[in-house]
């Protein structure tokens, strides 16, 4: 797409402005009907409707009646707040999970960059995301905040390990960190996801399943941990905390809370989807094949584990500060560790 938009318009800053917008035009759509969606699924778990009155079917423009009234709402400001801390930490949080789609490949013929170090990259931009909440904690001057920031910027940074632990699991088999070339590793139909052991050529494949399988577990169970869905949402435990770090956040500002939350779902399911699923790549080999159905493919898996994410967080209760930290420690971290030992066996041999 970048050498088109070159050709096309013959400046180069006018294209990569172009190409970093494009995903902004998937992210503010998703988001509306994330919320949307995830009100749809919590209330049918429930046996009940849900949002019904605006918009025509099923309430469909809910969310958008909410965007708007956010967007007229005041911005409070707490009077002891550091009042830059307090301004900044949302816009680092929507940056911190924005920057992550530049190297996301959409498709074949999309991908804002393609670095071949794009899953280090989305690792290490993550992390701006828990200097946000930190900010956010600490620049609303009020404990619960504060807590909440906390408890965040340990729980993420402790599931960083069993997620980058997974992540390598998949860079040893392509031999890649390149998010374009794994997707390409899998190419030629669902036999060959890494989910399944790798492409159905590989020697001894079968050999590979329980590693490669598991790590998918780990790494989608500590993407709930890092975007703090349940049941790892004590950052956010209304119950304890009122709201977690954005209890003095109103107005568009809460909004982008929000939206970097949902922007972050979609990313963690997106990289899982193109790790171990294929990515842009069709299950059924070459048919329905092509950078058209490779969007359409992409899009699908992502909003598939978008979904359970939100299935799980209607059926899971809240686990305990000591559960969340047990869970990170001695259970993902040991057996991802297991799983990169175990590739690295099979590879060595």
């Amino acid at each position: 797409m970048e050498p088109l938009l070159k050709g096309l318009l013959g400046n180069d800053i006018i294209t990569y402005v172009i190409m970093a917008f494009v995903p902004l035009l998937w992210v503010v759509p998703y988001a509306l009907f994330a919320v949307w969606l995830e009100r749809k699924v919590s209330a049918h778990m429930q046996d009940r409707l849900g949002p019904m009155r605006v918009g025509g079917w099923h309430g469909w423009a809910q969310t958008i009646a909410d965007i708007l009234k956010l967007i007229q709402k005041e911005d409070i400001v707490p009077a002891a707040a550091d009042k830059k801390l307090h301004f900044l930490a949302p816009f680092v949080v929507f940056i911190g999970s924005y920057a992550a789609f530049a190297t996301i490949p959409f498709s074949s013929a999309y991908v804002g960059s393609n670095l071949n170090i794009g899953l280090f990259y989305i690792v290490a931009v993550s992390s701006l995301v828990v200097v946000g909440i930190l900010m956010a904690g600490w620049g609303s001057n009020n404990k619960w905040s504060l807590f909440g920031a906390i408890r965040s910027a340990a729980q993420i940074i402790s599931y960083e390990i069993p997620t980058a632990l997974a992540l390598l699991v998949a860079v040893m088999l392509t031999g890649s960190l390149s998010l374009q070339e794994i997707t390409k590793y899998q190419d030629g139909g669902m036999q060959n996801w890494i989910l399944f052991g790798g492409p159905a050529s590989l020697p001894g494949k079968f050999l590979l399943m329980p590693f490669t399988f598991v790590s998918f577990i780990i790494l989608f169970v500590a993407s709930l941990a890092e975007t703090n869905r349940t049941p790892f949402d004590i950052p956010e435990a209304e119950s304890e905390l009122v709201a977690g770090y954005h209890t003095e956040y109103s107005g568009m500002k809460f909004a982008l809370f929000f939206l970097a939350e949902y922007a972050n779902m979609f990313a963690v399911s997106a990289i899982a989807a193109t790790l171990f699923l294929g990515g842009w790549t069709s299950p059924f080999g070459s048919f329905l094949g092509g950078p058209i159905w490779g969007v359409f493919w992409f899009l699908s898996k992502g909003m598939f584990f978008v979904f359970v994410q939100m299935w799980l967080r209607w059926t899971l209760p809240r686990m305990r500060v000591d559960q969340l930290m047990y869970i990170s420690w001695k259970v993902l971290t040991p057996w991802a560790f297991a799983c990169v030992l175990g590739v690295g066996f099979y590879l060595v041999m």
